[in-house]
């Protein structure tokens, strides 16, 4: 099966294999037109719970499947494991949520050293509820304010700073998150993460990265994953963003570092007492996902040259961009616009009040058509 063949069934053909009289309700599913969606708001598949729920079915029938026990063993060991030997680290654990894995991974890492930098646009600073201060008696510095990319000037700076106080207080833990978020998913400098990471090790400071989006990057950047993964000593990865999990994270490090964390993650409450069904879909897609996402900005790229061909449309590239482009639409009320789109069966956000500019990820779901077929569906939309 190929891919488009793959991401428009859903794998319906193995639901039906595996449920009793499935083959009439796989065809009513069909007749329903799931996994047609082409879905520029999302990450990943964006799956709607019938859509998930026929994938989960089908993932759990398979010879070998077995649910874990308060997230221990079974299908979170083997995704653990396969997530380990992507992120080239010793060892791997489920996380309930990404804000936990930060928490966990920081917390650990800074020992008695509780100062902790972190970019002023990061998740960790920004939308985590002040849980680093609050749970984990940590004492989080923002840096670089309206930056992807943290300096290492500013991380000297703070680190002289840290040690020549009245009071000594040394930095503990280096946090930096790439893509960001709030930046529009534009990346750090591979450079001067290389750079920090060197100053950081000799100076003896952990290091954590937030990669909630990091399997994205290579497609960007030319560096391979391992290449962002060595410079630190945890990272963390979102499983619902990419790989189309229902929730959950992956935080990987040493086996010191590992052993005995699910202790801590129970003690914050993250322990499911079930949570393969979470899960269930990652280890495929993270086999995928790197051609698949390759092939995406392929069909991206070529729609794109269709669009703006037409004078019509304007795509807004970032640089240092990941995931997000920008369109805009000439002659049109953008608004509107979209809203004709998604009875196209184009999913797209609206736009930015403002601008005009609707914001766009790339995902896997643009394999589910070609590219003129795509544009036709534009051209048309531009219509009332």
């Amino acid at each position: 099966m190929d891919r488009r063949t793959f991401l428009a069934t859903g794998s319906l053909a193995a639901t039906a294999s595996v449920l009793p009289g499935a083959g009439t309700a796989a065809q009513s599913v069909r007749d329903e037109r799931l996994f047609q969606r082409i879905d520029f708001t999302s990450d990943g598949l964006g799956l709607d719970p019938h859509e998930y729920a026929s994938r989960l079915q089908a993932m759990a029938g398979r010879d070998g499947f077995l649910a874990d026990n308060y997230s221990l063993g079974g299908e979170v060991a083997k995704v653990e494991q396969a997530f380990a030997r992507l992120l080239g680290k010793p060892a791997a654990m489920f996380v309930a949520t990404g804000t936990l894995a930060n928490l966990l991974a920081v917390r650990r890492l800074a020992g008695d050293d509780r100062r902790v930098l972190v970019q002023a646009e990061s998740h960790l600073y920004n939308d985590s509820g002040d849980g680093a201060q609050l749970l984990g008696g940590l004492n989080l510095v923002p840096l670089a304010p309206g930056q992807a990319t943290l300096p290492l000037t500013e991380v000297r700076d703070w680190v002289e700073r840290s040690r020549s106080g009245r009071v000594r207080n040394d930095v503990g833990v280096v946090s930096i998150e790439t893509p960001v978020r709030r930046r529009d998913h534009t990346a750090a400098d591979f450079g001067e993460l290389e750079r920090v990471s060197r100053y950081a090790r000799a100076e003896g400071i952990r290091l954590h990265l937030d990669g909630a989006r990091l399997f994205a990057l290579p497609q960007h950047s030319g560096q391979p994953l391992q290449a962002y993964t060595a410079l630190f000593d945890t990272v963390y990865v979102s499983l619902w963003k990419h790989f189309n999990a229902a929730s959950g994270a992956i935080l990987a490090g040493s086996e010191d570092f590992i052993d005995g964390l699910s202790h801590e993650r129970r003690m914050f409450g993250g322990a499911l007492p079930a949570a393969w069904p979470q899960l269930a879909l990652v280890e495929e897609s993270a086999a995928r996902f790197q051609v698949d996402y390759a092939e995406s900005w392929r069909v991206a790229d070529a729609l794109l040259g269709i669009l703006e061909a037409s004078g019509r449309f304007r795509a807004r590239r970032l640089g240092d961009g990941s995931v997000r482009f920008y369109l805009s639409v000439a002659g049109t009320d953008p608004a509107g616009f979209v809203q004709r789109i998604r009875q196209r069966g184009i999913r797209m956000a609206m736009p930015v009040p403002g601008t005009g500019e609707i914001p766009m990820q790339v995902n896997a779901t643009l394999l589910r058509a070609a590219p003129d077929d795509l544009a036709r569906r534009f051209m048309d939309a531009l219509h009332a």
